[in-house]
């Protein structure tokens, strides 16, 4: 079966080359876990990889025989500019990878419709101030999620598609009169019957803190895959680890290894894998 590298090497290779085509996978986790440092490795090795292969196979090496890389990748962000995303990523990854990977990620900054209607002076998050006609133009324009919808519809075919992320529309929901929960629930069942068509491999990133149980079991419930990343002790010490929580298509390889938890770390190529802990 044809599969969408993560562009995390060792999980690649354990999940028989990534994810199935028309997957949208939730990537939710406790603060500083891990979750947001895949996100950003996601988008920058498969973007190395259409940009500069030489660079991408010093640092991920060869893709597993199944797998197809995507023909585009796209980053979403609801609250960060493209500056902004670049300093993070370079805090992340090492300098040579940030720099030819992240000219190969078509960013798409949403945060002029994220923070229109919030108290949030606008000289803070935009860049010029506007005139009457752009005022015009943004008050006459879809609703975040249209914009979204349309990102989505015109770049997902086939692509990587990163959305940075699910907490900012949360933190939103019954504070915004045209934003509640049933929006996000409905958005991601959505995205899953969207993906199903587009063949394409679809991120979504969340803080597990910032939702109630039931509302984390209706997310997990509308997609393809989550992915959990946590902080887990032992002794004195803290490690960052991954579970794959569920992931129609894929659960049963890791299952038939007998794999229960990926210990993972933060390197020179991002995100990565250090240690798999499997029945004994």
């Amino acid at each position: 079966m044809e599969r969408l590298p993560f562009g995390i090497r060792q999980l690649d290779t354990t999940i028989q080359g990534g994810a199935p085509p028309g997957s949208v996978v939730l990537l939710a986790g406790e603060g500083g876990a891990g979750s947001r440092e895949f996100l950003y490795t996601s988008a920058v090795m498969n973007a190395l990889a259409q940009v500069d292969s030489e660079r991408h196979e010093l640092y991920y090496g060869d893709l597993e025989p199944s797998a197809r890389l995507p023909d585009e990748v796209h980053y979403v962000s609801f609250t960060e500019s493209k500056r902004r995303f670049r300093e993070e990523v370079d805090m992340t990854m090492e300098s040579e990878i940030v720099d030819a990977g992240v000219d190969g990620i078509t960013y798409h900054d949403l945060s002029e419709q994220y923070f229109h209607q919030s108290p949030v002076p606008r000289d803070w998050y935009a860049e010029q101030t506007a005139d009457i006609t752009e005022l015009r133009a943004r008050h006459e324009r879809d609703d975040i999620l249209g914009e979204l919808g349309e990102i989505l519809t015109s770049h997902a075919a086939g692509n990587l598609v990163v959305i940075d992320s699910l907490t900012d529309l949360i933190s939103t929901a019954g504070r915004d009169q045209d934003l509640d929960w049933s929006d996000v629930a409905f958005l991601v069942k959505g995205l899953q019957k969207g993906a199903d068509a587009w063949d394409g491999l679809v991120l979504v990133h969340l803080n597990s803190e910032t939702v109630t149980p039931t509302e984390y079991g209706q997310l997990v419930d509308g997609v393809n895959g989550t992915l959990e990343f946590e902080w887990a002790s032992g002794g004195s010490t803290r490690a960052r680890t991954l579970v794959v929580k569920q992931f129609r298509g894929v659960l049963s390889g890791i299952e038939d290894e007998d794999i229960v938890q990926f210990e993972t770390e933060i390197g020179d190529g991002g995100f990565d894998i250090s240690d798999i802990r499997k029945i004994r």
